[in-house]
Formats: structure tokens, C-alpha cells, sequence
């Protein structure tokens, strides 16, 4: 079984930046690919960005994109999504995820993941 919980959300001015961070209580977690996606009120779930099991590789939705890099450190089992130049468009509750599914040619899909975090606020203001 994998626990995932995140930290670091808040309230930020447009232009700022957060840290979120998730950490996974389960093991094996270097098997694991990890996302993060977002919902903002009103509207569904959207993919972020994901990191691939070994660290390797990252893939991010088109409009964070230079603004926001996910890493993660797998000797301390946690992912962690800088967020640079917050727009209050990335306004949201940010979910962490684990997985076992890669995609290389298409962005990450809610059904390749079978934990969630509960999620951590985002506000960004203008």
C-alpha cells in the first residue's frame, strides 16, 4: 500500500513561487512514476507533470512549461514540483500520484494511477 501526502501550498501573489512537495510512505517507491495533477474549482482534473520511476525523465503540460520542474528524490521517497512565475490561472488543489505507466507520446492519464495524495491548496493572486 502507498501513502502519499503533500505539503507546501498556499497563497502567492502572481509572479511568485511554491514548493510543493509529497512524500510516500509506501516502499518501492523508485517503481513508481509520479505526477502531479490539479483541479481548480468548477472544472476537472488536469495532468502537470511527471517524473519517470528512475528520475529520468519529465514531462509537463504545455502552459507550465518553463515555469514549473518536477523532481524527486528516491533515497528519501518524495516528488517535489518547484512553481515559478504562478499565474492565477494555476489557482487549484495539486494532487501527487503513483503509478506504474510511462507514456512517452501522450501526456499522463488519471487511469495510470492508483495512489492519490489528498491534495495541497494553491492560490495565486493577482
Amino acid at each position: 500500500q502507498v501513502q502519499l501526502v503533500e505539503s507546501g501550498g498556499g497563497l502567492v501573489q502572481a509572479g511568485g513561487s511554491l514548493r510543493l512537495s509529497c512524500v510516500s510512505s509506501g516502499d518501492k517507491f523508485n517503481i513508481y512514476v509520479m505526477a502531479w495533477f490539479r483541479q481548480a474549482p468548477g472544472k476537472e482534473r488536469e495532468f502537470v507533470a511527471a517524473t519517470s520511476a528512475n528520475g529520468e525523465e519529465t514531462a509537463y503540460k504545455d502552459s507550465v512549461k518553463g515555469r514549473f520542474i518536477a523532481s524527486r528524490d528516491n533515497t528519501k521517497n518524495t516528488v517535489t514540483l518547484q512553481m515559478n512565475n504562478l499565474k492565477p490561472e494555476d489557482t487549484a488543489v495539486y494532487h501527487c500520484a503513483a503509478g506504474l505507466r510511462w507514456r512517452v507520446l501522450e501526456p499522463a492519464q488519471e487511469s495510470d494511477f492508483s495512489y492519490w495524495g489528498q491534495g495541497t491548496q494553491v492560490i495565486v493572486s493577482q
